[in-house]
């Protein structure tokens, strides 16, 4: 099992989930479209051959984003990554899979 963390700005926040639900995230037990979210500050500085979404070239943009965390089944996670791209407005989203431990209680 792995947990997608992605960060995205509010304009993207629903369509992003969406596509990465209908890719297979989001699946806990009997329970569909889970995930937590939180609105914070992203920070990036576009510079040549960029073409940001937000922001100018060469100068420090500080913009609110959405941190959205869902589980992701390891089979379905290139299709989950290529749903977010192509759902993201930003040329390099950021985002993370980070491999969970299956611990029985």
């Amino acid at each position: 099992m792995l947990k997608l963390i992605y960060y995205v700005p509010e304009s993207h926040l629903e369509s992003t989930k969406l596509a990465i639900f209908e890719a297979g995230a989001g699946g806990i037990g009997n329970y569909e479209h889970c995930a937590w979210q939180v609105l914070g500050t992203g920070q990036f500085k576009p510079v040549k051959g960029a073409k940001p979404f937000v922001g100018e070239l060469e100068i420090l943009e500080q913009v609110a984003e959405w941190r959205v965390e869902t589980i992701v089944v390891e089979d379905k996670a290139s299709a989950v990554a290529k749903a977010l791209k192509a759902s993201h407005p930003y040329e390099e989203p950021a985002f993370e899979f980070i491999q969970m431990v299956d611990v029985q209680y």
